[in-house]
């Protein structure tokens, strides 16, 4: 967690869209929370939640594809903790890769809400439980659907966006 940079978005108005929210059943103690925190970021702006679960992280990209062929937004969650081994290394290539293929390939914003951490304290430092430093199930669905709102504002209105030149 770098503490600093935050936008501060906290909601979006998303009335009508529909936010895929997959998360790994793996830490299921992190991962349910953050889940419910997504739902209800969702909510909170105008979006409604549709929720799939999986067994670990690197299932996810197959899913939010699924989920992405149906959903305005795509949030993907789950939690790695480094251990001994490279696997470590592996899964978190694997999501990532994965979940940025499924963006690209299918035009739609896939947040990365996946917690990849050294200890387990540090995950439920960023779960968004009381106390929390950081609330990532919150802040993926919020900011996945600020990028699905600029797409749209993109393919709608043709306006120049980025540095003037």
């Amino acid at each position: 967690m770098a503490g600093f940079g935050e936008p501060g978005v906290t909601v979006v108005d998303a009335a009508g869209m529909t936010v895929g929210v997959v998360a790994a059943r793996w830490h299921g103690d992190l991962t349910d929370h953050m889940t419910d925190r997504a739902v209800a970021a969702a909510e909170a702006c105008g979006a409604r939640a549709v929720v799939a679960r999986v067994a670990g992280s690197v299932e996810l990209p197959v899913v939010a594809q699924a989920l992405a062929r149906r959903c305005d937004v795509v949030v993907a969650l789950g939690v790695v903790v480094r251990g001994a081994t490279a696997h470590f290394d592996y899964v978190c290539r694997s999501v990532t890769d994965g979940l940025t293929r499924v963006a690209l390939d299918e035009g739609k914003p896939v947040a990365h809400g996946v917690l990849t951490v050294d200890t387990i304290e540090q995950a439920r430092d960023r779960a968004g439980l009381p106390g929390s430093a950081e609330d990532k199930g919150w802040a993926a669905t919020v900011a996945a659907l600020d990028a699905a709102l600029a797409v749209r504002g993109i393919a709608s209105n043709g306006h120049r966006v980025g540095f003037a030149g």
